[in-house]
C-alpha cells in the first residue's frame, strides 16, 4: 500500500520510518530538502510538492507544526486537495476549530478526513510507544487503521472529527503540569543536598509516580537537554492553544497558565530548540544552581 507522509521532522520522520518496516511504500515531502533526503535514505521515495504526493499515495498521513502550515499544505496550489486523495489522516496537533474546518473542506471536496494527534515525542513514536486519539467519522476511521496501527502501539476512536485535536490538548495540558512538578520537586531536593538519582528511583515507586518520570526524569537529573526528543518552542505553542481553548470553553486553566509562563521564559532565554526536560533550568536558575 503507498501512504503519503507531509512533513518529516522529528515526529514525521519517526512515523515514517515505522511505516515502511510495516512494509509501506512511504512516499514523502518536506520544504527542506535535507528531510526529504533522509527520508530516502531510510527507504522511502520522495516528491516535489503535496500534490504529488497526493497522487502517488491514496492516503496522505500530515505530520506539520501547525494549522497555518496545515491550510497551505493542503489547499495552496500544488496542495493535497489538488492531488485528489482518498483519505487525509492529520496528526498535526493545532487548535480544533482549525482542524474541523480543514477536516470539513476536505469532506466536501469527497476526499474523506481523520485528525489523528499523537501522545508521546519523537523517541517514543521510534520505538512505535506513542498512542493515537482519531477523530472522524467510522467508516474514515477504519480505513486509517492500518495505517495508525503501523505508527502506534494504540488507537483510539475519541469522537467526530476535531476531537483528537481537543483529546491532544487535554493530555498535553496534564502531562505539561507533570512535567513541572517533576522538575520543581527535583530542584528542591538538589537544593537540599539529596541525591538526584535516589530521588527520582524514589518518586518513580511511589504515589507521586507519572509518566512524566520515564520520559524527562533522566534528563533533568543530568542536565542532558539536546538533541530534542520535543522542544520546549512546540510545547509552548501547544500551551497557548491550551489556554485559548480553555478561555473558548469557560474551563479553568490556573496551572496551564503557570506551565505557559514558564514555557515563554525559557524560550525567551535561549532554549526554544532545548527538550522539554530543560523547565527544569530555569527553576533552577532562579533557585542559584543553574545550569545552562
Amino acid at each position: 500500500m503507498k501512504v503519503g507522509l507531509i512533513g518529516l521532522g522529528l515526529m514525521g520522520s519517526a512515523m515514517g520510518s515505522n511505516l515502511l518496516r510495516a512494509g509501506f511504500d512511504v512516499i514523502g515531502y518536506d520544504v527542506e530538502s535535507e528531510r526529504r533526503e533522509e527520508h530516502v535514505s531510510r527507504g522511502g521515495t520522495d516528491a516535489g510538492s503535496p500534490a504529488e504526493v497526493a497522487r502517488a499515495g491514496k492516503v496522505v498521513v500530515l505530520s506539520l507544526p501547525n494549522s497555518d502550515i496545515g491550510r497551505s499544505v493542503c489547499f495552496d496550489r500544488d496542495g493535497v486537495e489538488a492531488g485528489g486523495p482518498e483519505l487525509v489522516i492529520d496528526t498535526t496537533t493545532a487548535r480544533p476549530s482549525d482542524t474541523t474546518a480543514i477536516g470539513e473542506r476536505f469532506i466536501s471536496s469527497g476526499i474523506g478526513f481523520v485528525d489523528a494527534t499523537m501522545s508521546g515525542n519523537a523517541a517514543q513514536a521510534a520505538d512505535r510507544d506513542i498512542v493515537a486519539m482519531v477523530g472522524g467519522d467510522p467508516e474514515h476511521v477504519e480505513r486509517a487503521w492500518p495505517v495508525l496501527e503501523a505508527v502506534a502501539r494504540s488507537v483510539h476512536h475519541v469522537g467526530p472529527v476535531g476531537s483528537g485535536a481537543v483529546t491532544k490538548l487535554i493530555v498535553n495540558q496534564i502531562l505539561g503540569v507533570h512535567r513541572i512538578a517533576l522538575a520543581e520537586g527535583l530542584v528542591m531536593g538538589e537544593r537540599a543536598g539529596v541525591d538526584l538519582g535516589r530521588l527520582l528511583d524514589v518518586l518513580k515507586d511511589g504515589a507521586a509516580y507519572s509518566k512524566a518520570m520515564d520520559i524527562w526524569g533522566t534528563r533533568m537529573v543530568e542536565g542532558d537537554h539536546f538533541p530534542p526528543a520535543s522542544r520546549i518552542r512546540q510545547s509552548h505553542k501547544d500551551f497557548r492553544l491550551i489556554l485559548d481553548q480553555g478561555q473558548q470553553l469557560g474551563s479553568p486553566t490556573w496551572l496551564a497558565s503557570t506551565v505557559r509562563q514558564l514555557l515563554g521564559t525559557a524560550e525567551a532565554t535561549g532554549l526554544g530548540d532545548a527538550d522539554n526536560s530543560a523547565v527544569v533550568e530555569i527553576l533552577r536558575r532562579q533557585a542559584g544552581i543553574g545550569r545552562v
